[in-house]
C-alpha cells in the first residue's frame, strides 16, 4: 500500500453506482448515434441496470473485488489499453519527447552530450531508489491532494516481455532497483553493455565518455558486425513474441537478451538521419527511427525509456507506455535536460584515472530463419514508417495566458477547439479520448474524459452554421456551456467517477464468472464508443520540448498538446492510407478554429466592455438629474 511521506494512506479507487455510469454513458452517446440505433441501445442498457438484472450482479461481485485490492481496475486496464494490443509498439503505443535541436559541433561533442545524459539519469534514478522524489500534488480544480508516485518506481525497473496472446509487463523489485548496474547503448545497429558501476563506484561523467568512445569505434568493425536484431522489437507483439521463440533456442541470444531485459535503460547513439531538423521530422525519427534504412533498428522497443542521442543533434526519448504516464516522462526528461544545461560540464580530469574494462558487444546466433524474420519485420517497419502523417504545428496566436483570461480553463478550451477542428472536417462529432490521471488514488493510472459532449456539438455547430443564425451572445453562451460540460466531466474522471475503467470493469467480471458477453458490450453504439477517432492528451512542459504519438485506429488521429503562455504546440497524426484523415487538413481547421475563438471572445469583450461604459454614462445622468 503506497505511504507518503506524511504517513497519509491514498485512497481506493472508488466504483461509481451502477445507475450514474449506465445515466453518463447514455447521455455520451446519444448526440453521436443515430436516433433508431440509440432507441435500440437505451432498452439495451435499461434492461442491463434492471433492479435483479446482470448489471447488479456484475456490480456486486466488481464492489467485492475493490474490498479485496488495492486497485479493482488496475490489472484489467492494463491488459486492455496495454498488454492485449497486439500492434507494433513505435507509433501505434509508444509516445516520444523531442528534445530541443542540439547543435554539436562533431562527434566528440555529441557523445560528451551523451554522457552528461547518462549522469543525469544516474542521478535522477538515485533520487527514486532513495525514495527522495517530492511527492507530486494535484492542481487545478480541486483541493490539493498528495499523489501516487509509484509510476516513478517503474521508470528504469520495467520491461515488457512479448507475448503470443498476451504481453507481460514485468517490474523488478524495490531492493533489486539499486542492483541494476548496467546500461544498454545501440550503436550502428549494434548493442553494447556499458556498465555504470566499476568496483562498487559509479563511473565519472569522463570515464562514461571513455566507453562511450569505445563502443563507437567497436561498432566500426566491420568484421564483427551482425545483424540488425532491435528491428525485430519493432514488430508486431505476436509476431515479436515468435521470432523471440526462435532466438532463445541459442544459449548465446539467451544471454544476449538476459543483460538487455535487465538493464536500467537503452541510449541510442543514432547516425545522422540525413533529413531537415523541422519540429515534424524531429517527431517522426523520434517515434519510428526512420525505418530501417536510417536509425529504426537502432532501438529495443520492450524497455521502457530508450534516450535517444542522434550525431545529428536530433535527440528525445522513446518509452514504452505501459508502465507509466506521460507526466512521469515530463518530469524524468525536464530533470535530465536541466542538469545536462545546468552542469556545463563535469567533464574533470580525474588524476585517479582508472583503467576500466571495455564495454561488451551483445552476440547473435542467427540462422537463414532468423534472417527471414528480420527481413520481414524491417518490411513491415517501413510500411509503418512510410504510412504515418505528422504535423507538429506551433500555434502562436495566443496561448493559455489568453485563455485564462477568458477565465476558463486551458485544457476544456483547447478540447473545444479540437472539437471544432473535427467537425470543420468532417461535418460530425466522434468518440474523443482525453486521458485524466486518477493517480490520488493507490496505483492510479487514469480514465477517460470524453471530450465530444452534446454540449461541444451545440457550440460547434453555431460556429459552423453560414446562415448567420447564431448571436454571437448565443455563441458565447454554448462555448461557455460546452467549457463547463468540459470541466465537469474532467472532475469526475480524475475523482474516479468516469465511465471507461467502470464499464471495462463490468465487462471483465462477466467474463470472468464465464457469463455469456452482455448484450450493452456487443452493441454497436458501444463498440463505436469505443473506437476513439479521436486521441488526446495535454502534455505541459516547463522545459522547451514536446510530446508526440500515432493514432490509436486507423481512421483516427492522435493530438498531443502542450499549451505554453503565449503559444501552444500542436501533435497532429494521422495515417496516409486513410483517405478520411490528413493532418495538413486538421491542423488549417486547428489554426481556423482558434482563431475564431478568440474573434468571438474579443468582440462579446469589446460590447461587453462598451455595454459598461454606456451603463455608467446613464447612471451618471441619472445621477446628476
Amino acid at each position: 500500500m503506497p505511504i507518503l511521506e506524511r504517513g497519509t494512506v491514498l485512497p481506493k479507487v472508488p466504483v461509481p453506482l451502477l445507475k450514474q455510469t449506465l445515466d453518463t454513458y447514455l447521455k455520451c452517446v446519444q448526440h453521436l448515434a443515430k436516433e433508431e440505433q440509440f432507441k435500440k441501445t437505451r432498452a439495451i442498457v435499461e434492461k442491463f441496470g434492471a433492479p435483479g438484472g446482470v448489471g447488479e450482479t456484475l456490480q456486486k461481485n466488481l464492489l467485492e473485488r475493490r474490498d479485496k485490492m488495492a486497485n479493482w481496475v488496475y490489472d484489467y486496464w492494463l491488459e486492455d489499453m496495454y498488454l492485449n494490443n497486439r500492434l507494433a509498439l513505435p507509433v501505434n503505443s509508444s509516445p516520444a519527447m523531442v528534445f530541443p535541436k542540439q547543435m554539436f559541433k562533431d562527434h566528440k561533442d555529441a557523445l560528451r552530450f551523451a554522457a552528461r545524459l547518462i549522469s543525469g539519469v544516474l542521478e535522477y534514478k538515485a533520487l527514486i531508489d532513495t525514495r527522495s522524489l517530492p511527492v507530486d500534488f494535484t492542481r487545478g480544480q480541486l483541493a490539493v491532494m498528495p499523489m501516487c508516485m509509484e509510476q516513478y518506481y517503474r521508470l528504469f525497473t520495467s520491461y515488457r516481455y512479448p507475448g503470443l496472446k498476451t504481453d507481460t509487463l514485468k517490474v523488478q523489485m524495490k531492493a533489486a532497483s539499486s542492483a541494476l548496474e548496467h546500461m544498454i547503448v545501440a550503436c550502428k545497429n549494434q548493442f553494447f553493455v556499458l556498465d555504470v558501476v566499476a568496483n562498487s563506484k559509479q563511473l565519472s561523467e569522463e570515464e562514461i565518455l571513455s566507453q562511450l568512445e569505445k563502443i563507437v569505434k567497436m561498432s566500426e568493425n566491420a568484421e564483427e558486425k551482425l545483424p540488425p536484431f532491435g528491428i525485430l522489437t519493432s514488430d508486431g507483439r505476436t509476431e515479436w513474441a515468435q521470432a523471440r521463440e526462435a532466438l532463445i533456442k541459442d544459449q548465446i541470444n539467451r544471454d544476449s537478451l538476459a543483460l538487455i531485459e535487465s538493464c536500467i535503460c537503452v541510449v541510442c547513439l543514432d547516425e545522422p538521419s540525413g533529413l531537415q531538423p523541422s519540429d515534424t521530422n524531429r517527431a517522426l525519427l523520434m517515434l519510428h527511427g526512420g525505418g530501417h534504412e536510417k536509425n529504426g533498428a537502432n532501438r529495443w522497443y520492450d524497455k521502457s525509456m530508450q534516450f535517444v542521442v542522434g550525431m545529428d543533434g536530433i535527440c528525445g526519448v522513446v518509452c514504452e507506455h505501459s508502465p507509466f504516464e506521460g507526466i512521469v516522462l515530463v518530469q524524468c526528461c525536464e530533470y535530465i535536460m536541466k542538469y545536462i544545461m545546468e552542469s556545463p560540464s563535469k567533464m574533470v580530469k580525474s588524476s585517479s584515472y582508472r583503467e576500466l574494462p571495455p564495454p561488451r558487444r551483445l552476440r547473435w546466433k542467427c540462422n537463414p530463419h532468423i534472417q527471414g524474420l528480420l527481413a520481414a519485420s524491417a518490411e513491415r517497419l517501413q510500411r509503418l514508417v512510410n504510412n504515418l502523417d505528422m504535423n507538429v504545428f506551433k500555434f502562436k496566436d495566443y496561448g493559455k495566458e489568453f485563455i485564462k483570461q477568458q477565465k476558463m480553463s486551458p485544457d476544456a478550451f483547447i478540447q473545444v477547439a479540437l472539437q471544432l477542428a473535427f467537425f470543420k472536417c468532417t461535418g460530425r462529432l466522434v468518440s474523443t479520448y482525453e486521458s485524466a490521471s486518477i493517480r490520488r488514488f493507490q496505483e492510479g493510472r487514469v480514465d477517460n474524459i470524453r471530450s465530444a459532449t452534446a454540449e461541444a456539438l451545440a457550440f460547434v455547430k453555431s460556429m459552423a452554421d453560414e446562415r448567420g443564425a447564431f448571436s454571437d451572445s448565443e455563441k458565447m453562451k454554448r462555448l461557455g456551456d460546452a467549457i463547463k460540460a468540459q470541466t465537469s466531466y474532467t472532475i469526475a474522471a480524475i475523482t474516479g467517477m468516469a465511465i471507461d475503467n467502470h464499464l471495462l470493469g463490468l465487462l471483465r467480471i462477466a467474463k470472468e464468472l464465464n457469463m455469456e458477453k452482455p448484450e450493452i458490450f456487443c452493441d454497436e453504439t458501444y463498440l463505436a464508443s469505443n473506437h476513439f477517432i479521436l486521441s488526446t492528451s495535454q502534455v505541459p512542459t516547463t522545459v522547451e520540448m514536446f510530446c508526440c504519438y500515432g493514432p490509436v485506429v486507423p481512421n483516427g488521429y492522435g493530438a498531443c498538446y502542450n499549451p505554453q503562455s503565449d503559444h501552444i504546440i500542436f501533435c497532429i497524426s494521422s495515417f496516409w492510407d486513410n483517405t478520411e484523415t490528413s493532418s495538413v487538413v486538421f491542423v488549417k481547421a486547428l489554426n481556423e478554429g482558434l482563431l475564431e475563438i478568440r474573434d468571438l471572445c474579443n468582440r462579446s469583450n469589446a460590447t461587453a466592455s462598451k455595454l459598461a461604459v454606456s451603463s455608467q454614462g446613464v447612471a451618471k445622468e441619472a445621477v446628476q438629474m
